[in-house]
């Protein structure tokens, strides 16, 4: 992502970036960087994060405890702090309630819901210390519309939905803002291999698009754009929100489009 003249509201900040390599955490990190933090994207293969002074790329495993916390220190030790905390790994999930067995449950919600928790827990000590703490969680349209096949990944991400609101009113009284972004279906690697398995990869593909108001998938540049507004300074009486990004799929009711002449 190339900008100039941006603002740069995080301007000797520290942030991390869970699934911070690709997708939508690696435009994250981008965004992050471009408007002055320093980023450390942690990812189970950081290996294509770019190196520089601004970057670091972190092995992490967000469903295992140990390794959350050896990533969050080598991130104090390197910069000296931590001021933002970007819960965005998270892993998907198809299939009706009758679908998925126990062990599938247990992983995704683990990954999903419980890696937030992990990264959250061993953040906090530094967070308390910054004068610009926010955490922001990645949720998802999943959480407040009923979509089709897709019960336990949209029971995961309303416990996102949930736990950032619970979290927000622990913490507030501490200085620590917590909020989610709540992205419609987004162009992703995920999505894409979603599309790569259909029967008809374009026909799926413009379903997807037309099921949100606006016509088309959610960029990843937009979900970035709207988590480094929850994330900023500048946005200090923002908490407790979940910031839809959806082209108007959580609140609007269009009519139909009339039929082609």
């Amino acid at each position: 992502m190339s900008r100039q003249n941006d603002i740069r509201d995080f301007d000797g900040l520290v942030a991390i970036v869970t699934g911070g390599a690709s997708g939508i955490g690696a435009a994250i990190a981008d965004e992050l960087r471009a408007r002055g933090a320093k980023v450390a994207a942690l990812d189970l293969d950081p290996s294509s994060v770019p190196a520089d002074e601004q970057t670091l790329a972190v092995r992490c495993d967000v469903g295992d405890d140990a390794s959350v916390r050896a990533a969050i220190s080598e991130v104090v030790a390197t910069w000296g702090g931590l001021d933002v905390v970007v819960n965005n790994a998270g892993i998907g999930a198809q299939g009706t309630v009758a679908d998925n067995p126990d062990d599938e449950w247990a992983r995704v919600l683990d990954a999903n819901v419980v890696g937030m928790a992990r990264v959250a827990r061993a953040a906090l000590p530094h967070l308390r210390r910054s004068e610009h703490a926010a955490i922001v969680n990645t949720g998802s349209i999943a959480a407040t519309a009923g979509l089709p096949d897709r019960v336990l990944y949209s029971a995961s991400k309303g416990a996102v939905h949930a736990m950032t609101r619970a979290m927000a009113a622990d913490h507030i009284r501490e200085g620590i803002r917590v909020n989610a972004v709540s992205p419609g279906t987004a162009d992703t690697p995920w999505i894409g291999r979603l599309l790569d398995r259909a029967d008809d990869p374009a026909a799926e593909r413009a379903a997807l698009n037309a099921r949100q108001p606006h016509g088309r998938l959610v960029s990843a540049d937009e979900v970035a754009g709207a988590v480094a507004y929850l994330a900023s300074p500048l946005s200090g009486s923002t908490t407790g929100v979940a910031l839809a990004v959806d082209g108007g799929m959580q609140n609007l009711r269009l009519r139909p489009l009339p039929p082609p002449d």
